[in-house]
């Protein structure tokens, strides 16, 4: 299930896909008000997408927050992968966090983990296939 944490990192970076590319840096108040995020949750969620290097930052009085890449290059799965871990639902089928299950007899023999395997894979496919960019021409076209 994805956490109000992510859902929060997706609405704030789909917020900053809107801005202008080349424009000025977006202040934190306005992300934090117009992506309905708490102030206090979004700081700790830009600085990891910034240490990421999803994210560019500037100080000052004209500070603010960008993207570091165009909106086409940045998918959700990349943001969900720095705000959540793995997307994976089972540690024994991460490809960036594998470990046995504890109560597992045979990994090889294991329902759950095949299952579990496609599930990881597709969900892969369409996060890491769904880009800034498509999120906000979808909701252009919903409009």
């Amino acid at each position: 299930m994805l956490t109000q944490r992510s859902r929060y990192a997706l609405r704030s970076m789909i917020f900053l896909a809107t801005m202008p590319a080349g424009g000025p840096p977006v202040p934190m108040n306005r992300i934090a008000t117009e992506a309905n995020v708490p102030r206090k949750f979004l700081e700790l969620i830009l600085a990891d997408l910034r240490d990421a290097g999803l994210l560019h930052s500037h100080r000052g009085k004209m500070g603010g927050y960008m993207l570091s890449r165009p909106s086409h290059l940045i998918s959700l799965g990349e943001i969900i992968r720095v705000i959540e871990g793995p997307l994976a639902l089972v540690p024994c089928v991460s490809r960036t966090a594998y470990r046995p299950c504890k109560d597992c007899k045979s990994e090889a023999d294991c329902a759950i983990r095949k299952s579990m395997a496609r599930v990881r894979d597709e969900t892969a496919r369409i996060l890491d296939g769904t880009s800034l960019a498509d999120t906000t021409a979808m909701e252009m076209a919903a409009a």
